[in-house]
């Protein structure tokens, strides 16, 4: 772990320290997050941050937004131009595999407290909304979209929770996707029949 006790002014300081405390997530957990020790993760100050971020739920809604931008990007790698029922399966595994791989970044969007007016966090949490409404319109057309989606995301994001929590076996890949298939399958097939 590379920390530096000397203070230098950044130019860059709020994207540092989110990247400083994306680190520090992918090494012990929101827990160990704090504003002080993301400024000493990128070098500045323990009083620096406080330019940018009012307090730790500041720094973690900025946190969040970078985790909702990334869950976007492999969402819509995951899936051809037109969805099916079928086809959202391989979307839902990415999500699953997103809380696999990125848990405590995971937990930060989903788990902990964030400020709700934070507009760069609100924003990415919207795009993930409307890209799930695009996903359920094509895939439903005649479905509602907005309590489809809602549906769908509370399904997914499910099973992504009871995975990473151990719930359900997640000791390989090939077992979190037949899960993960299965369940998709099972209740986007009771949905076709209704």
């Amino acid at each position: 772990m590379a920390t530096s006790t000397t203070s230098y002014h950044h130019g860059d300081l709020p994207n540092a320290l989110v990247r400083a405390a994306v680190e520090l997530l992918e090494e012990g957990g929101a827990a160990e997050l704090s504003l002080r020790a993301a400024a000493r993760r990128a070098g500045v100050s323990t009083a620096a941050p406080y330019r940018h971020f009012a307090d730790r739920d500041a720094l973690l809604s900025a946190v969040a937004a970078v985790g909702y931008r990334e869950l976007a990007e492999e969402l819509a790698a995951a899936h051809s131009a037109q969805a099916t029922p079928e086809g959202l399966a391989a979307v839902a595994n990415v999500y699953v595999r997103f809380a696999l791989t990125r848990p405590g970044m995971f937990r930060v969007m989903f788990a902990e407290p964030c400020d709700p007016t934070s507009p760069e966090r609100v924003a990415a949490a919207e795009a993930i909304n409307e890209y799930l409404k695009l996903l359920v319109q094509q895939a439903f057309p005649d479905a509602d979209p907005e309590p489809m989606a809602t549906a769908v995301w509370a399904l997914v994001h499910g099973l992504a929770f009871l995975h990473l929590d151990g719930k359900l076996d997640a000791s390989s890949p090939a077992a979190v996707a037949e899960r993960v298939d299965s369940a998709v399958a099972a209740v986007l097939g009771a949905v076709g029949r209704g």
